[in-house]
This record gives structure tokens, C-alpha cells and sequence, in this order.
């Protein structure tokens, strides 16, 4: 179990209320989730700056860790990855710690694969060179981010949201064979930058747009400096609802993609 947060926008923005002051914000939800349980075992924002991530990642809770509260005051973007872990596959360290970086792609997992130990060789083996040296932790997680990259450097034609659900059909396809019992939990958000995806399987997955600028319900201001010439609008996919605006469930067993206009566009994961 872990808490997911994925952020796009049309204009650079502020998402500290998100990540730290709203209701049911990201640092609210390592203290405790709305099923009342802790995410204390890491935390990890990657924000976008000319195209490539900047990531702050901390093996502790982000709910008693200032460093948490500093980083997210200074994050100012159109995309956000944001994670609070709660350890069920690789210990307690930094290497574990979400979100996984490599070049300009960040990866975030919530869920586990129960069969992974089984399938680890599996992944590894189908992994070209590069993406299998690559890997720095003991996570699922972080094996199913290089295993999905490997699969798109084989197939450079698919479009990221199909080789995100091509390599995540083949890993549970690869789990049933390996055990047909295991609980298979793979919610994810996978980004370059310019492309926000991602898949909901397993765990709770919310969403909302936003079509125009508006002053925060919690501090009061607009979280962007606006361009009058453009028009504002953003995304936001949270394991849970963050705040009071009127934020919709994302089917069970789907792909999305955040389009252009910041819009979910949904498939089919199987």
C-alpha cells in the first residue's frame, strides 16, 4: 500500500496545498489514509524543469519530516509525480523510495505483486542491458518501471500509453502462470514530462479537472501566475480524494492518458 499523487497542467503551478495544507493532502495521508492506514516508510515528489525531473526522495515519513513540507513549498510546475510509501516488497531505504527516476521518465507504484519473487528472473531476463543495470532498489516497483521502458525500446513504435498497458498486460499474465492466488496490485503513474500515464488496478485511483484559474479554497490565492493569452487548464490523479472539489473514481482496470487539453482519456487495461 502506498498513496499516489500525478499533477499536469497547461502552466507552470503551485501544488504545495496539494502535497501539504488540504484537507486530505498527501502528507495527511502518510500520517493515515482514509481506511486509517500509515504510510510512514518513505516520500518522493519529482517535478518537471526543462523537461527533465528534479526528485527529492527521503526514506521517512513525510508527515514528521520537514524536508517534506520545504520541498513542496518549492515545487512550481506544469508536471508533478508524488509518492508516500508504505513497505510490502524491499526494505526501508532511499534506493526503495519513490518515485524511480531514469533520464527524463519518473515512475510511482501503488500496489504489489505478490508473485513478484517468482517473476523477478522473468523481468530481469526480458529487461534489455541498459534497463536491467539500471536498477538500484529490491521493489516490484521499480522493476515493472524498467521492465515497461525495456519493452518500449524494443517497440519504439507503440505510443507511451501502449507500451504501458502491453507491459503491464505481460506482467500479469506472467503472475497468473506464476501463481493464479496472488494479489496483483498495480497502480501506476509514469511520466517523461509532456506525457502523463498511468493504470489503476488493485487500489482506490481518483481524478479531477480543472478548466480556469481559481483561488484556493485553503490559502486563498490562484497557485499559478497566469498568462491572460492562455487558457488554464490542469489534471490531478490521487489514490484519494484531496480535496473538496468534485473529484471522480477511475474504472478499475484502465489505462489513461492525460491529453493535451488535460482531459483522462480511458482504455482498457485487459
Amino acid at each position: 500500500m502506498c498513496r499516489l499523487y500525478g499533477f499536469r497542467a497547461t502552466e507552470p503551478t503551485k501544488v504545495e496545498c496539494s502535497l501539504v495544507h488540504a484537507q486530505n493532502a498527501l502528507m495527511v495521508q502518510s500520517r493515515g489514509d482514509q481506511s486509517g492506514i500509515t504510510h510512514a516508510h518513505g516520500w518522493g515528489v519529482a517535478a518537471y524543469t526543462d523537461r527533465m525531473p528534479q526528485v527529492e526522495r527521503q526514506a521517512r515519513a513525510a508527515y514528521d519530516d520537514e524536508h517534506f513540507r520545504r520541498t513542496a513549498a518549492r515545487v512550481f510546475s506544469r508536471t508533478v509525480v508524488a509518492h508516500v510509501r508504505r513497505a510490502s516488497v524491499g526494505s526501508v531505504s532511499l534506493d526503495n523510495t519513490h518515485p524511480f527516476a531514469y533520464g527524463r521518465w519518473v515512475f510511482a507504484h501503488n500496489g504489489t505483486l505478490r508473485a513478484f519473487d517468482a517473476m523477478r528472473e522473468w523481468m530481469l531476463e526480458a529487461m534489455t542491458d541498459e534497463h536491467r543495470m539500471a536498477i538500484r532498489g529490491a521493489t516490484d516497483s521499480e522493476h515493472v518501471f524498467h521492465f515497461v521502458l525495456s519493452l518500449w525500446a524494443k517497440h519504439p513504435n507503440l505510443t507511451l500509453c501502449e507500451a504501458l498497458r502491453a507491459g503491464l498486460q505481460q506482467v500479469i499474465t506472467q503472475s497468473r502462470q506464476t501463481d493464479a492466488a496472488a494479489t496483483i496490485g498495480l497502480n501506476v503513474i509514469l511520466s517523461d514530462g509532456e506525457e502523463l500515464v498511468g493504470a489503476r488496478r488493485g487500489r482506490t485511483l481518483w481524478y479531477v479537472e480543472r478548466d480556469n484559474v481559481q483561488d484556493c479554497e485553503l490559502c486563498g490565492f490562484p497557485h499559478i501566475h497566469h498568462d491572460p493569452n492562455t487558457h488554464y487548464q490542469a489534471a490531478v490523479i490521487a489514490s484519494e480524494p484531496i480535496s473538496d472539489e468534485p473529484w471522480v473514481e477511475i474504472p478499475e482496470d484502465t489505462i489513461f492518458r492525460v491529453t493535451s487539453d488535460m482531459r483522462l482519456q480511458f482504455e482498457p487495461l485487459m
